[in-house]
């Protein structure tokens, strides 16, 4: 476990539910044959908050969301036991929201079908989150990774009880702004475009930062690139268009996209880091698309300030007190 620090005083905390629907099966109820299901509702497809708001709060919240596999769990506690974002940020006197997407974890009332089934991808996912080649870590890796700290990360991930959908997400998102307040955005990974979307319909959100947004890089329509072709397992990155309206919406708000090390320059016949060769110049794209249009967005690669070993999961690493100060300097800088 990490060192003990200075007791964190909370002046509130709790949960809430966020979007989804009602669906309702046509009939008559019947207590005989309530199995049937007819004539009944079921609520599904929210999101669902866990707060804690620090005594003498900042006036802007922090809402996090997650990525692809994961729950709001990923920033509580590092896999070898020290203090997540989730802490770190409620130290720095920022309200910390955390929410699970619609269909993920603590918010798994899916309004569509779905089906789980086990899957051994565990060396899949090592060489995407750049943790090195399965199964040897990459020299100087910033993931923890005893044995322990191995266990305590592979069983955090969540699969999902229904296909992602992110409008859905982004409508939870944004209505944990709404109860939040004026937010700044947090995303990880599959993450980004919810946040991307949010943000375009939710004018309570001040800023985002995204951390190594992983899919949906957002772009004007009549502007998209051609798809970035490259050695990773899931084929292609192309771009996410939207009506121009929408995108200048984001022209509006600071930006700050950060990526870790371990990342090539040129095409590798490594799938995993060449998957991320691709999304970081991707996000270079959106980011000079969006300062064009006289915007203010960033994209942070940690190698060029010196520091190195960062994976996927930069809240997870052993700096990530390091990084979560990058971040806090930047959030004063443009808040």
């Amino acid at each position: 476990m990490g060192r003990l620090k200075k007791p964190l005083i909370i002046e509130e905390q709790g949960s809430f539910t966020v979007g989804g629907e009602v669906i309702r099966e046509p009939g008559t109820y019947d207590e005989s044959h309530a199995l049937s299901g007819a004539g009944q509702e079921k609520h599904v497809d929210n999101g669902y908050v866990f707060y804690q708001v620090p005594v003498n709060a900042k006036k802007v919240s922090l809402v996090f969301l997650h990525g692809a596999g994961q729950s709001g769990a990923c920033f509580e506690t590092t896999p070898d036991g020290r203090e997540g974002f989730q802490t770190i940020f409620l130290r720095k006197g920022y309200p910390v929201y955390l929410l699970d997407q619609p269909r993920r974890g603590r918010a798994g009332a899916s309004g569509v079908a779905g089906e789980v089934k086990p899957a051994t991808d565990e060396a899949l996912w090592f060489d995407i989150f750049r943790f090195g080649h399965y199964p040897k870590y990459f020299d100087h890796v910033q993931i923890p990774h005893s044995k322990e700290a191995e266990e305590q990360f592979w069983q955090k991930g969540t699969p999902n009880t229904g296909a992602f959908d992110p409008k859905l997400s982004a409508h939870a998102l944004s209505a944990a702004v709404d109860r939040a307040g004026p937010s700044v955005l947090v995303t990880h990974s599959q993450g980004g475009l919810p946040g991307w979307l949010a943000a375009m319909e939710n004018k309570k959100v001040k800023a985002i930062i995204a951390l190594e947004p992983g899919v949906g890089f957002v772009f004007p329509k009549e502007e998209a690139p051609a798809p970035l072709s490259s050695s990773s397992p899931f084929g292609p990155l192309a771009p996410y268009p939207v009506d121009k309206e929408a995108f200048l919406k984001l022209t509006e708000i600071p930006i700050l996209m950060i990526f870790g090390d371990n990342i090539p320059e040129k095409p590798s016949p490594h799938g995993g880091q060449d998957n991320w060769r691709v999304r970081l110049e991707e996000a270079r794209l959106m980011a000079e698309t969006i300062n064009r249009y006289g915007g203010q967005a960033e994209v942070l690669h940690l190698p060029d300030i010196g520091i190195y070993g960062n994976t996927h999961f930069l809240f997870e690493d052993r700096n990530n007190e390091q990084i979560a100060d990058i971040m806090g300097k930047w959030l004063e800088k443009v808040l």
